[in-house]
This record gives structure tokens, sequence and C-alpha cells, in this order.
């Protein structure tokens, strides 16, 4: 049986500020270039059953400077939407509420341009893993995204609510394994690099 491997994306400027990037396609840093190239050798000589890759230039540049050739693009990969909080730290956000924010006590973003919430992503991500199963049986299945949405998706594979992605770190440049053990889905390796 085949496991999931997600990659997170080299680093950007705003992912290295700690921005929230959703829509904004941002290009990757040197570093994040750098990052994605030494995940080369990680990939050198496998083959995949799929690779899906979000379609925004810094998911599709990491999977190309790590030798990861797409099979699809796929939509459900993309970052949560941060609606009016894109490109906004959440020290910034927290500051102008006066209170403390985070997107994944909150599970979503105020004010006149919402966004998306936890259980939405919930939902793409149930989407990619039921795609995804099937396919396990011939060979492993690579998803490169963003560091939310991966972080959910991985929540969703080990049957947690999207909330418990905050205990799911992924730094910018790194991959996790999602696996099985005894025929149940399993975390296997993680902040991989």
């Amino acid at each position: 049986m085949g496991e999931i491997v997600v990659l997170r994306h080299g680093q950007t400027e705003w992912s290295l500020s700690g921005q929230h990037t959703s829509v904004t396609d941002l290009p990757l840093l040197p570093e994040g270039e750098e990052q994605a190239r030494r995940l080369a050798g990680v990939f050198a000589g496998r083959t995949f059953a799929a690779v899906w890759v979000s379609p925004r230039l810094r998911a599709r540049r990491t999977a190309e400077l790590a030798g990861i050739t797409p099979t699809a693009t796929d939509e459900d990969l993309v970052e949560l939407d941060y609606g009016g909080y894109e490109g906004r730290t959440t020290a910034a956000i927290s500051e102008e509420l006066g209170q403390p924010w985070s997107i994944w006590v909150d599970g979503t973003v105020p004010g006149e341009t919402p966004g998306e919430t936890l259980a939405d992503v919930g939902v793409r991500v149930d989407r990619v893993l039921d795609r995804a199963r099937p396919l396990l049986a011939d060979g492993d299945v690579v998803l490169v995204a963003h560091g939310h949405v991966l972080r959910i998706l991985t929540a969703r594979w080990l049957g947690l609510e999207p909330r418990a992605g905050a205990l799911l770190a992924l730094p910018a440049g790194s991959y996790g394994v999602l696996g099985h053990e005894h025929a149940r889905p399993v975390l296997t390796g993680w902040g991989l690099r």
C-alpha cells in the first residue's frame, strides 16, 4: 500500500514574515528555491501513482525544482482563503481586534470579506483524500501545496477535525508522509527536509 507525501512549497516573502497568503501568487525566495532543490534527492528515481499540485506559482515551482512532475493541477489544494486577512500577520490582526485571533481557534475571518472557514477547507481536502485513497494500491501520491491546507488535510487523514491541523506545524520547504499501520491511517513522517 502506498503513502501520501504532502510537500509544502518553499519559502516566500510572506511565509517568511508570517503574512497569510492564499490567492496572492508570490514567487519563491532564493532560499525557497534552494529548499526545493534539496528535496530533489528525496524524490529522485521514484515513480508515483499521482502527483497533484496547487495551481499557485509557489507550489508549481517547488514541484519543478524538487524534480517532481505533476500529473494534475488541483484547485482543492489551494491555500485556505483568508479573505480580508490576506497579507496580514496574526499579530497585526490580533492588535487590530484588541484580542488574540487565530484561524485555528476562531475558525474563520470576520468582517465583510470572510474568506473560508476551516470546515470549508475540510470539505475540499476530504475530496482530495477520496480521490487519492484508491490510487494508493498502485503506489505513492504526492500533494504539493500550502501550509494550512496540508495541515488540515493531514488532520482529516487521521480522522480528526480540521482545527486539529493547529497541532501539525509544517515548515516551508518540508514534507510529511501519511501512511498506514495495521490498516489504520497514521502519520509516519513530518517536517522532513
